[in-house]
């Protein structure tokens, strides 16, 4: 025969548990716009640095030597990377610190 906990069902318990729940949907939103935000700066980011490096791979005499497609695609992968990271990591801050300020309503 098992006992049950009459302390579990207490209202402070459902209380903690709504205010876990609210948390979790909160960081969860966060997590998503600095996605987003970190998405849209990889696009910008991938443009910005492939439109200099293929002209200087057809331009320069040093950069058609010395990289290849691998070499080119490296560069832009990797500033693509650093900034989507960069900004999904700024915003997710700027978000927590936002809303750690200024809690939601409970209305």
């Amino acid at each position: 025969m098992t006992k049950r906990n009459v302390a579990a069902n207490s209202s402070f318990e459902r209380a903690s548990m709504a205010s876990l729940d609210q948390k979790l949907a909160m960081a969860k939103r966060c997590s998503h716009e600095g996605v987003m935000a970190g998405a849209k700066a990889a696009v910008v980011a991938t443009i910005a640095t492939a439109i200099p490096t293929m002209a200087s791979v057809r331009m320069l005499p040093w950069a058609r030597a010395n990289l290849n497609h691998t070499a080119q695609a490296l560069i832009i992968s990797t500033v693509a990377g650093a900034a989507y990271f960069i900004v999904a990591d700024k915003t997710v801050l700027a978000t927590a610190r936002k809303n750690s300020f200024n809690p939601p309503s409970n209305a």
